[in-house]
């Protein structure tokens, strides 16, 4: 089953542009993400819509932060994002006849719903900022480079 990595990018993304000096265009987003611009412009959109970053046309223009890293959690970032699914294990079946499986999607529901809280919990406890100076810090161990953007192909 394929993983939906869209928030791990996005998140990515935001973090490239708090190391920028000025606006990024998708074109250099797309090329950090592999992916297309399209993609970036399409992710970007809504994040700008949720006041995030801010983006600015023409020349010289392209994507920048618009927000305090400090007050921004990975769960506000999840949920700009249209809150996409969290598991992807499912029942077999929803609406089950079977008493068995009735019990056994009583079982799941339970797991599964206790599973998402707990997530979203630790999502709203990690900031942006918190992101960032886990960057800086990884930066530092390295001892060589000192800025994201001279390290993100090694």
């Amino acid at each position: 089953m394929r993983r939906d990595s869209k928030l791990s990018g996005v998140l990515h993304v935001l973090l490239h542009l708090a190391e920028h000096d000025g606006p990024a265009t998708s074109e250099v987003l797309a090329k950090a993400m592999s992916t297309n611009p399209v993609v970036v412009r399409r992710v970007m959109a809504g994040l700008r819509d949720h006041g995030y970053v801010h983006s600015e046309k023409g020349h010289g223009g392209g994507w920048t932060l618009a927000c305090d890293l400090s007050k921004v959690t990975l769960r506000d970032i999840y949920e700009a994002l249209g809150s996409p699914g969290l598991l992807a294990m499912g029942n077999r079946t929803e609406s089950p006849g079977c008493l068995v499986e009735q019990a056994v999607n009583a079982a799941l529901d339970q797991a599964f719903h206790d599973a998402e809280a707990l997530l979203l919990a630790r999502f709203g406890e990690v900031t942006l900022a918190m992101l960032f100076a886990d960057c800086h810090d990884r930066l530092v161990s390295r001892g060589g480079a000192h800025d994201l953007e001279s390290v993100h192909a090694s």
